[in-house]
């Protein structure tokens, strides 16, 4: 069986040179960053002493673009890597590249008229975020975005003409670690009251740390009143935070939220434990301005945006762009004198890397057939010897059966 192998492929607008690249989603694995590789392919006897160069743009956007006035941007753009792509016309260089599967197969397939070429995120690049714009929002949206542009000009500085010209717009990711780990993030806090005794305590723990997109969120809550007061509803949230470094803003959005009145009112001397279960997906958060998105390329892989994760030895605040981390919080309601209890459990939402999800399948499958071995052998049959064996012949109970 032949596996077909998807490349994108954009022309420019006079047709003569062709960008094809195998993906468009770059990951970053905190040890190392997918390389840019593609192919360029251009027409015979057209440059004609020109040259091609290639440019990696990062577009980081942190206001309005309606509200760009007199000069004033809100928006910049770094050139994160370049490099000449088609070194003549005549030719390429003398050095053969190390060619990654995909420009083997371009190249062989194109022939002589076909340049690889491979570009480097540089370390603790941004990862791609849109935020969400809303309904009177006509400019582009806020965020971090990437591009690889193509283009033909005399030199580095000549940016070409738009006719032989070619942007494409890729995304640069991260996955969730191959490990989930063990451990299980908790909260405890409690509220004292000034003219009364007694406290009430609030106790939330997530059933992991690590949740991919799309998966339920479990909290088990525990209430333990020993007060005077009493707790009139719960109220779960995931909590969305966001941290647009380039203006050092920070704000929270939710993103899913849960009001419960079960076993309401808790009453003096009474414990609750419940555990609860909330879903946050973009889906349910359309039209809400602000919300963190992974940088989509179409609105059919629109998702929440993942949390920044830095390489091991780096500190949290030395990410740039903007840096998304979610938390789950859960709020008591304690009456009109009493007030709120809340508190905020950190937590991770992430993209699971391919094939962890059949990998974590077969794991438990073998974990449950493991517990049922166990529990046979536990069982007073394992031991058993044929003597010890009745069987029931119902062949036989069909013969002395009347008609």
């Amino acid at each position: 069986m032949v596996v077909a192998v998807k490349v994108f492929k954009k022309t420019t607008p006079n047709g003569k040179v062709t960008v094809y690249l195998g993906k468009r989603d770059f990951i970053d694995h905190l040890t190392h960053i997918d390389p840019i590789d593609g192919v360029v392919v251009v027409e015979d006897d057209y440059l004609k002493g020109r040259k091609v160069y290639g440019q990696v743009v990062s577009t980081y956007r942190y206001g309005r673009e309606e509200d760009e006035v007199m000069g004033l941007k809100f928006s910049k753009e770094m050139t994160i890597a370049n490099g000449q792509i088609v070194p003549d016309a005549n030719g390429r260089s003398n050095e053969k590249p190390n060619l990654t599967p995909i420009q083997e197969k371009l190249i062989k397939k194109m022939g002589s008229t076909a340049y690889p070429f491979t570009y480097q995120f540089p370390q603790m690049a941004p990862c791609s975020v849109t935020l969400q714009p809303g309904e009177d929002d006509t400019g582009k949206p806020l965020g971090v975005e990437y591009s690889i542009r193509i283009f033909v000009g005399d030199n580095e500085e000549d940016k070409g003409h738009k006719r032989s010209s070619v942007t494409l717009a890729i995304k640069k990711l991260q996955y969730a670690p191959s490990s989930r780990g063990r451990r299980l993030p908790s909260s405890l806090v409690s509220k004292g009251f000034t003219f009364s005794n007694g406290r009430i305590n609030l106790e939330v723990t997530l059933d992991k740390e690590i949740y991919y997109h799309g998966e339920k969120i479990g909290a088990n809550v525990v209430i333990n009143n020993t007060s005077r007061k009493a707790v009139k509803n719960i109220k779960v949230y995931v909590v969305q935070h966001c941290e647009v470094t380039m203006v050092n803003g920070q704000f929270s959005k939710y993103v899913a939220s849960l009001e419960t009145r079960e076993g309401c009112p808790i009453t003096p001397g009474a414990s609750f434990t419940k555990c609860i279960y909330l879903v946050p997906v973009a889906s349910t958060n359309k039209d809400r301005r602000g919300i963190a998105l992974d940088g989509h390329l179409k609105d059919d892989d629109v998702n929440l945006a993942s949390s920044t994760l830095v390489p091991e030895g780096k500190c949290p605040v030395e990410a740039i762009g903007i840096v998304i981390s979610y938390s789950l919080r859960v709020k008591l309601n304690c009456g009109t004198l009493g007030g709120e209890l809340s508190t905020d459990v950190p937590l991770k939402l992430l993209h699971p890397a391919p094939g962890m999800l059949d990998k974590e399948k077969s794991q438990a499958l073998k974990k449950m057939k493991s517990i049922d071995r166990a529990r046979y052998e536990s069982s007073c049959y394992a031991n058993d010897d044929d003597d010890n064996i009745v069987f029931e012949d119902f062949a036989r109970l069909r013969l002395n059966e009347p008609e």
